[in-house]
């Protein structure tokens, strides 16, 4: 700070006498032993200075020719007395430009420092985090644009907090993926042998039931149709028809427990011994006594099949069947309608060893049908869980009870299908229907 005037001197009384005087302005500058009276402004300050030998605590302002100066006062103090006093005066233009200067050049300080420290948060936030957040994103579009690629550049960042946790979680994610992947692929390979193999099963399957109508085009007397439409690729209700010789001919319907593979093996067994045994001649119970014993032994899987099993006489239309634990049939009169023929059930086949089936006998007159079913038809379930069951099953059937066979059966198929609507199938839906029509040499014909 530029210093206008130092003066020092000695007060006595009212007046000051001049030791030195530096005042640059010569008219206004006092020689050794001048003296002069005290000026007000700096009055107080001199006689506390001079009196106590304590420095004056304040600043002194006063207006000059030139503009206004500030003005500081200490004694000078000898062996504990006052001998004089100095003081400094300076213009209040000087201070202030020395303060904007300091003001300035702290400024200009903090603005270095501010710049240095932007500088190095941004090195740090580029290279601990922003540089590893673009190389995590990079890799992972790396990752999905090279088909599942994994680079080692994720394994480089080593920053030691969450960034690196993140790195390492997107590392153990496309390594899961593509561990999921190689099994998904794996799985699908294995799915589609599969499908593969049941679609070969399922038309295994289709062809070892007759399938063919007119089954016998030959025979007036009686005119069949049957399907079958599994809930999954194979199934385990089954039909069969069969002539025993040329006078009887055998029905037969079931449904075997269980879905899929397991149930279809069951099922061809079951089918196989039923048709064998009843071509070796001998009632309906007889046949299933037979096939019971042997589809018992060795059956760890505990599956059973409910049967339902007629050997009719085509020459008269009498008939005798044996139902293990199967669905009632329904049969329709000529000019009548269909109604369910309701008697006592023997147990399932399979289900325990020595059972004697319960055997009974019905007629058949030219005109008369007969309908036999799984439960997959009474059992077929709408979205709301309501069953099509028995009720709507006849009122289907008696829509034309006068039609044949296979359109007996579309027309029961078209209902369920109307009823259900988008509802899974969720069991084998499998029909056989039977429409007498009597022999020539019948006296009833």
């Amino acid at each position: 700070m530029d210093v206008d005037d130092i003066f020092v001197g000695a007060v006595n009384g009212d007046e000051i006498y001049y030791i030195l005087d530096t005042d640059p302005v010569e008219d206004r500058r006092f020689n050794l032993g001048d003296r002069s009276g005290i000026e007000d402004y700096i009055s107080d300050a001199v006689r506390s200075s001079w009196e106590t030998g304590i420095p004056y605590s304040g600043y002194l302002l006063h207006e000059t020719d030139y503009g206004l100066n500030i003005t500081a006062v200490y004694p000078i103090v000898y062996d504990g007395r006052t001998i004089a006093f100095i003081a400094v005066e300076s213009p209040m233009r000087t201070l202030e430009s020395d303060v904007s200067s300091y003001i300035f050049t702290v400024l200009i300080i903090v603005c270095i420092i501010t710049v240095i420290l932007f500088v190095l948060t941004a090195f740090i936030l580029v290279n601990l985090l922003i540089k590893p957040i673009k190389t995590i994103s990079h890799e992972a579009a790396y990752f999905v644009e090279n088909e599942n690629e994994i680079s080692e550049n994720l394994r480089k960042i080593k920053n030691h907090d969450e960034i690196q946790v993140l790195a390492e979680s997107v590392l153990k994610m496309e390594i899961g993926i593509n561990e999921y992947i190689s099994n998904l692929t794996k799985v699908t390979a294995e799915k589609e042998r599969i499908g593969a193999e049941l679609n070969v099963a399922a038309k295994i399957q289709a062809d070892m039931l007759p399938g063919v109508f007119p089954a016998f085009p030959d025979r007036k007397e009686f005119d069949l149709y049957a399907s079958m439409d599994p809930a999954k690729e194979v199934g385990g209700d089954f039909y069969d028809f069969f002539l025993i010789d040329d006078d009887h001919i055998g029905l037969v319907i079931a449904d075997v427990s269980g879905k899929g593979v397991p149930a279809a093996l069951f099922m061809v067994i079951a089918k196989t011994l039923i048709k064998n045994r009843a071509m070796m001649g001998g009632s309906p119970s007889e046949v299933l006594a037979y096939a019971n014993d042997q589809l018992g032994e060795g059956n760890e899987a505990e599956l059973f099949v409910t049967v339902w099993f007629a050997i009719i006489e085509i020459s008269t239309g009498k008939g005798i069947a044996a139902n293990a634990g199967h669905e009632h049939p329904a049969l329709r009169k000529k000019d009548g309608k269909f109604e369910l023929i309701k008697y006592r059930h023997s147990p399932a086949v399979a289900t325990m060893p020595g059972i004697n089936f319960r055997e009974h006998e019905f007629k058949l007159d030219p005109g008369d049908s007969l309908y036999v079913y799984t439960d997959g038809v009474t059992e077929a379930t709408r979205s709301d869980n309501v069953l099509f069951g028995t009720d709507r099953m006849i009122e289907s059937l008696n829509k034309n009870p006068d039609a044949d066979p296979e359109s007996m059966l579309d027309t029961v198929r078209a209902d369920i299908d109307e009823f259900v609507g988008d509802a899974p199938q969720f069991d084998d839906i499998t029909m056989l229907g039977f429409k007498y029509m009597g022999s020539e040499e019948s006296p009833l014909a």
